[in-house]
């Protein structure tokens, strides 16, 4: 398999192209008079496009509101013509459902693409061969290499050494003959179990609930912030708690952990602890969304979202700030000198 120039360039799947009513992930490139341009990121980054009329069920008021240039999100396949290499693709048909299937086979997918590409580079192989020897027979067996991957982390001769090739050779009699060898050399065998080990650490799921807090007391202010407080002190070395103002009354509580359970227990201890302060001072507090794990994909919305409210009220000047916090009964809190995890 080894060539003095390999080629790195590969799509994740067997298949070289998707199927119609597939969720594909995909980025955006480039905008058109009639729609985007797109790369679907998981086959090599061959082209499609998502029409504007694709785009949503609703009526457009702004383009640049649902689809920016380098935006990376999934949507769906309507249309493949495989002879001219054309792809139609819609945002507005994809559902909740797909984009949570699509992100996690994506980001599965993803980790498998980053090993095997390392893989090749380092043994200076072509990725296509290796996924042909390797990668794609993993798909076919397991459902996806990453399920494979994870057994490889602790055994991996019994999943590696099931893989073979043919090789054809000329034999003592001058005839061509079929012989089954291993799929990969023992180099790249131990190049392989070497990189799966070192990339498939568990990671830490993001844990988040939503909430609204108000109290119209006189010192409301200082109230809302040792409610924060206890909040964040519900939390341990393993599973902290860190509290986010997004915009009056609106907070987010959020944690990082390797045990889902164990998140959501402690963030409900944390929101338990904030709403019996919040109520000893006559406030409120209402649980909008109950905690639960986020994807990547919710918790760069909310970063958006929270920058966005950031732009808008640098843009508001100081008496409007003031009477708008009056109003909502939260006043400008600044735990500057404390150590919470709270921001403006």
């Amino acid at each position: 398999m080894a060539t003095n120039t390999p080629n790195l360039e590969c799509r994740m799947y067997e298949a070289r192209y998707p199927e119609v009513d597939q969720a594909v992930m995909i980025q955006v490139k480039s905008m058109a008079d009639s729609g985007a341009y797109v790369s679907l990121l998981e086959y090599n980054n061959i082209e499609g496009m998502i029409l504007f009329s694709e785009l949503s069920r609703r009526r457009i008021r702004s383009i640049s509101s649902l689809i920016k240039v380098g935006r990376i999100e999934p949507v769906m396949v309507l249309r493949v013509d495989k002879e001219k290499g054309y792809i139609d693709l819609s945002k507005r048909r994809v559902s909740e459902e797909d984009i949570q299937a699509c992100e996690e086979r994506y980001n599965k997918s993803k980790l498998v693409h980053s090993i095997m590409r390392h893989v090749a580079e380092t043994m200076k192989l072509d990725l296509e061969d290796l996924y042909i020897h390797v990668g794609w027979p993993l798909y076919r067996k397991y459902g996806h290499a990453f399920e494979a991957f994870k057994l490889i982390v602790n055994d991996p001769d019994s999943i590696l050494n099931s893989l073979t090739r043919e090789v054809k050779e000329i034999g003592p009699d001058g005839q061509e003959v079929t012989k089954v060898v291993p799929a990969v050399t023992e180099e790249v065998k131990d190049a392989l179990i070497k990189n799966i080990r070192r990339r498939m650490t568990p990671q830490p799921l993001k844990i988040r609930a939503d909430i609204e807090m108000k109290c119209f007391q006189f010192d409301g202010v200082l109230h809302i912030k040792e409610a924060m407080r206890k909040a964040e002190a519900a939390g341990n070395k393993d599973c902290p708690v860190k509290i986010k103002l997004v915009a009056p009354p609106a907070y987010v509580l959020n944690t990082q952990t390797l045990d889902k359970e164990q998140g959501i227990a402690i963030l409900n201890k944390a929101i338990a602890a904030c709403t019996e302060e919040i109520e000893r001072h006559k406030g409120k507090l209402a649980v909008k969304e109950a905690a639960r794990a986020v994807s990547e994909r919710e918790d760069k919305q909310l970063t958006e979202y929270m920058e966005k409210i950031g732009r808008e009220n640098e843009e508001i000047g100081g008496d409007e700030d003031s009477e708008q916090e009056e109003d909502t009964g939260m006043g400008n809190i600044d735990l500057e000198n404390s150590n919470s995890g709270i921001t403006d």
